[in-house]
């Protein structure tokens, strides 16, 4: 388990890389930015389910697993792909409603979860699943690692 002084070292670096050009400053607070494997089709739909929604989305093709360590997500919950939004960690497919009212809320948490894959949510529910939805939990992680059922979907 990371600790918050982790994370915020983490998130200073990042800031650190902005101003260096390496990696670009959001173009709005609402800009998600995603580690994710290159060749992983869920990601790239979770990714497009976002943007419908509003969001601006910047996009790493490498680190998921060093970004979730990083960034103090305890693997346990781990999924596909890592997101950052407001300096919320937004582990998975989590559907764009509940990042919307994360930020909205602003609990003091380190983010939201989803853990593996579940079929018919965000990025998982396209045409070759069948329209098959299983139910699913967004989990609300704490900063020690805890988590509480923020939202059911089914």
């Amino acid at each position: 388990m990371r600790t918050l002084a982790a994370r915020r070292q983490f998130l200073g670096a990042a800031a650190a890389l902005c101003a260096t050009g390496v990696l670009a400053a959001p173009d709005a607070d609402t800009t998600v930015q995603v580690w994710k494997d290159p060749n992983c089709g869920c990601c790239k739909d979770w990714i497009a389910h976002v943007e419908r929604q509003g969001f601006k989305v910047r996009v790493f093709d490498q680190g998921n697993t060093a970004a979730r360590a990083r960034l103090g997500m305890p693997q346990k919950l781990g999924s596909c792909h890592t997101a950052v939004v407001q300096g919320y960690v937004i582990e998975g497919h989590v559907p764009a409603g509940d990042i919307q009212r994360l930020l909205k809320e602003r609990p003091n948490a380190l983010g939201l979860a989803v853990p593996g894959m579940p079929i018919g949510s965000p990025g998982m529910d396209a045409p070759a699943y069948g329209g098959r939805r299983d139910p699913y939990q967004v989990l609300l992680v704490q900063k020690d690692g805890t988590a509480t059922v923020f939202s059911n979907h089914s």
